[in-house]
């Protein structure tokens, strides 16, 4: 019998697709990918394979969970499988700067950025670099690397004391320092290369310092942690959001093969939209589609791999 395999190297942020899968009877086996084999001599199981592979994956202990995704992928490819987010997907996923090339060609606003490898490098880069400007890790998820700094001497010093953690790839991201009048974040989320929802975050508790993913403010504000204590205003909340900006991102979306999304972006004081990052590994937040009751994300993936399971 032909079933889903879920590609992904967390159980945790699995959890929820998993429930909703079998909510859905959808036969599925996960691949949990920190360690294995892939027989090339061999053909893979006929069924829909959704990667979920996530940037952040050396912090929980799995370095090279990502270069064996891409082999796996390879493999699948290679061999016509249906493949949800493939190798394409997982570049972007693992690459700040291979996400802003592919969204400037579709006329998509993203923050200035530099790239640099090496320290010297990265404060030869920021003695020019307009300020403030922010640091990151170009392998990033979690808000890896991201910190503000006023002024060139500021990172001197930073560096000089290795405060700095490095990038598991090495490259170290200078970017533009985008101020937010709200406060806030606008994650876009997509289902099938088509947009589901928008979610406004409030950034005002320690997230302030920089455009980066909500993760970045700590596990007590984790959008997948349903136990968090609340607060007077919601982290997280599914707003109406009619925006032209949608479009451009569907179209990016399909172009470069991604099936399922969350596209961050920030706005400034003039109204411009700037959009820095793209999680091909998305997760949703239960209280804000509790407080909506109308959207769950998991439930319409879940429907949407049944949907290509059937196809085949």
């Amino acid at each position: 019998m032909k079933k889903a395999y879920i590609i992904h190297e967390n159980n945790e942020w699995t959890a929820p697709l998993r429930a909703a899968l079998q909510a859905e009877n959808v036969p599925f086996e996960e691949w949990h990918l920190h360690e294995g084999t892939v027989p090339l001599d061999e053909a893979p199981p006929e069924g829909v394979f959704y990667n979920r592979m996530s940037a952040s994956s050396h912090t929980r202990g799995h370095r090279f969970a990502p270069e064996l995704t891409h082999a796996v992928l390879t493999w699948l490819e290679g061999h016509g499988r249906k493949v949800l987010n493939g190798r394409n997907a997982l570049q972007l996923e693992l690459s700040k700067v291979a996400q802003y090339e592919a969204l400037k060609r579709f006329d998509i606003l993203t923050p200035k950025t530099t790239a640099a490898v090496g320290d010297s490098s990265l404060l030869s880069a920021a003695e020019t670099f307009p300020t403030p400007f922010i640091t990151k890790h170009n392998r990033a998820g979690k808000g890896l690397g991201v910190h503000k700094f006023d002024s060139p001497t500021a990172l001197s010093s930073w560096l000089e004391n290795g405060q700095l953690e490095p990038s598991v790839d090495g490259v170290m991201l200078l970017q533009q320092y985008i101020y937010s009048p709200t406060q806030t974040i606008t994650r876009c989320e997509f289902v099938g290369g088509k947009f589901m929802y928008a979610v406004r975050v409030d950034t005002s508790e320690g997230f302030e310092l920089c455009p980066a993913e909500a993760c970045s403010i700590g596990d007590q504000f984790c959008p997948t942690d349903g136990s968090a204590a609340p607060t007077v205003k919601p982290k997280f909340e599914i707003i109406d959001y009619d925006n032209p900006i949608i479009e451009k991102y569907e179209t990016f979306l399909q172009s470069e093969g991604i099936y399922f999304a969350g596209i961050e972006n920030i706005t400034d004081e003039q109204g411009n939209i700037y959009t820095y990052d793209v999680n091909t590994n998305t997760n949703y937040s239960p209280q804000a589609e509790e407080a909506a009751n109308k959207f769950y994300g998991m439930k319409e993936v879940a429907r949407a791999i049944k949907r290509e399971l059937e196809a085949l």
